[in-house]
């Protein structure tokens, strides 16, 4: 699996970041949204990599996603950022085309 980050999702990031977390964690996320397999791809700022995730081959930004979770994401993916939001996709198509920018600070998500 791998991410590649375009260069202003990259600066947006960098911007955002006044904590220092050292990672970014690709993440299905599944909150509010009935049930484990109804969720959005989305990712988060990390600061260690648990046992149980998996290395996302990235250029830029240290890269991981849960094991379980990575059926919900495509082989090969860019992170982009354009009119105040991130947007995930795949040459497939679009993953997520609406990620908060403050949403990837939330550490509380698990």
């Amino acid at each position: 699996m791998e991410l590649t980050i375009t260069k202003e999702a990259e600066a947006t990031i960098k911007e955002l970041n006044i904590n220092n977390h050292r990672a970014l964690l690709l993440w299905y996320d599944t909150i509010d949204c009935g049930c484990g397999v109804n969720g959005l791809p989305t990712f988060r700022l990390i600061d260690e990599k648990k046992p149980y995730y998996q290395t996302v081959e990235n250029s830029s930004i240290q890269t991981f996603i849960l094991e379980q979770q990575s059926v919900f994401f495509a082989k090969s993916m860019k992170l982009d950022y354009k009119n105040g939001t991130f947007k995930l996709s795949s040459p497939e198509g679009m993953l997520n085309a609406f990620i908060p920018a403050q949403s990837i600070l939330d550490t509380n998500f698990k």
